[in-house]
């Protein structure tokens, strides 16, 4: 028996390109041929790179590393959606089955301040390790591994803390988000920390410390657009960043009372 005929796309990709970060840039028409609905969406582009160099022309720049959905690399907006049209993946997870026959697809850079091109599809994320460099972490010295039993942590609060791990700094809510806010990143990175024994207790410093850095960064503040919530490929909820601002509202000083007449 004859094996059966896989049935192949062709695709018209409407591409950014920009030199460097000084260059304006421009969106450039390719041609995608002979596509496999079962090929992921970088190995798409692979593919069309593949031939723009057989033509001489200079392969598309874009970022990726894993293409597993863990490094959070592969920023790119696709028709105007973070990562793409499908809920909970990076745009490595995005597979051509999503597209059909025929169809033009608009690939950007994240748009943002703090997101400088570096090129092409590539931008420079360095404002989110930054962040993380100024208090994204504890300090606090356990010695040697404990048992995981050791350190009793409530269910709820060991739940949450996971759920707000699973950000992978991929920078889709900023990208998404109107304001460029990176509220969502940084109440992540706060909170899976400060529900734990061992991050509660450098939580004030650690909170004015992420927020004091993400607005040195030029990151826009939070209007509650939900955008990043919506577009986050690990499913993170904007209820982090009302907590992320509850824990900043505990660390401002209150003013002083004022002394009573004839005290």
């Amino acid at each position: 028996m004859g094996g059966t005929a896989t049935t192949t796309m062709n695709l018209t990709l409407h591409v950014w390109r920009q030199k460097d970060g000084n260059d304006k840039g421009c969106l450039e028409q390719y041609d995608a041929k002979d596509i496999s609905p079962d090929m992921s969406f970088l190995e798409m582009l692979d593919v069309v790179n593949e031939d723009l160099i057989k033509q001489g022309i200079e392969p598309i720049v874009f970022d990726h590393d894993c293409r597993e959905g863990i490094c959070g690399m592969c920023s790119q907006m696709i028709n105007g959606i973070a990562h793409g049209p499908d809920e909970l993946i990076t745009a490595c997870q995005l597979h051509m089955r999503k597209f059909k026959d025929g169809d033009s697809i608009f690939i950007e850079p994240w748009r943002a301040r703090a997101f400088p091109v570096l090129k092409d599809l590539m931008v420079d994320r360095g404002a989110l390790d930054r962040i993380i460099q100024s208090y994204g972490y504890t300090s606090a010295k356990t010695g040697g591994v404990p048992d995981g039993n050791a350190i009793p942590v409530g269910k709820q609060n060991a739940d949450l803390a996971m759920d707000a791990a699973a950000c992978i700094g991929c920078g889709a809510c900023v990208a998404s988000c109107p304001n460029a806010s990176a509220m969502l990143f940084v109440s992540a990175k706060i909170g899976h920390l400060g529900m734990l024994p061992q991050g509660e207790v450098e939580a004030a410093r650690r909170v004015r410390a992420m927020v004091a850095q993400m607005d040195a960064e030029g990151f826009g503040n939070c209007t509650n657009h939900y955008e990043c919530e919506a577009n986050c490929p690990k499913g993170i909820k904007a209820t982090f960043i009302s907590r992320m601002n509850r824990e900043l509202i505990k660390t401002i000083p209150c003013p002083p009372r004022e002394a009573k007449a004839g005290a």
